[in-house]
């Protein structure tokens, strides 16, 4: 059974795009920008809460479940990713609903490609340092301990999960995609 962190965590999630769908009604049908980006400034409360329930449900006592470490990697993708997803869904929504100019995906090769996808590494480790500090930072407050000893478990998965990232997106360097891949 999941605990209530856990079920927090979808809720936030949720609640991220929630704010992000509200922000782009607003902005492009109702046509009140200003309103909108107070909504799209609530995306990051959403990580304040989550971070805050976190540490308050630990320091309470609570013995930490992998849900809890996977907070702190949802923060870290938030924080890093947040603003180029929001990005995104903007331009995908101002050109379905606003008329607005089709997104355009520009096609990439050789260096370029491996350019972009080194970039990619990087937002993704950094990313991995932000969520690996709350992780750290929550085990200086608290302590190591039983309580807190499950909080490594999805950092060693994130940890495998961002050494294959690093060697497939550098392996574009050493073998740049082509035209007719």
């Amino acid at each position: 059974m999941m605990s209530w962190i856990g079920w927090l965590i979808i809720a936030c999630e949720i609640g991220f795009w929630v704010f992000v769908l509200a922000g782009l009604v607003t902005r492009y049908i109702f046509k009140k920008k200003k309103l909108s980006m107070i909504l799209f400034i609530c995306t990051p409360l959403i990580d304040l809460v989550l971070l805050f329930a976190t540490y308050i449900d630990l320091v309470n006592g609570a013995v930490a479940e992998f849900v809890h470490g996977l907070a702190a990697i949802y923060i870290g993708i938030s924080v890093v990713y947040g603003k180029q997803m929001i990005a995104w869904v903007d331009k995908q929504f101002a050109y379905r609903f606003s008329g607005g100019e089709r997104p355009v995906k520009k096609k990439l090769y050789g260096m370029e490609y491996a350019r972009e996808e080194r970039k990619g590494w990087y937002r993704h480790f950094f990313a991995y340092i932000i969520g690996a500090s709350i992780i750290g930072m929550i085990l200086l407050s608290i302590g190591f301990s039983e309580q807190t000893a499950e909080l490594i478990r999805p950092l060693n998965v994130w940890t495998v999960v961002i050494v294959i990232d690093f060697l497939i997106s550098f392996s574009y360097t050493v073998f740049p995609k082509r035209a007719n891949d």
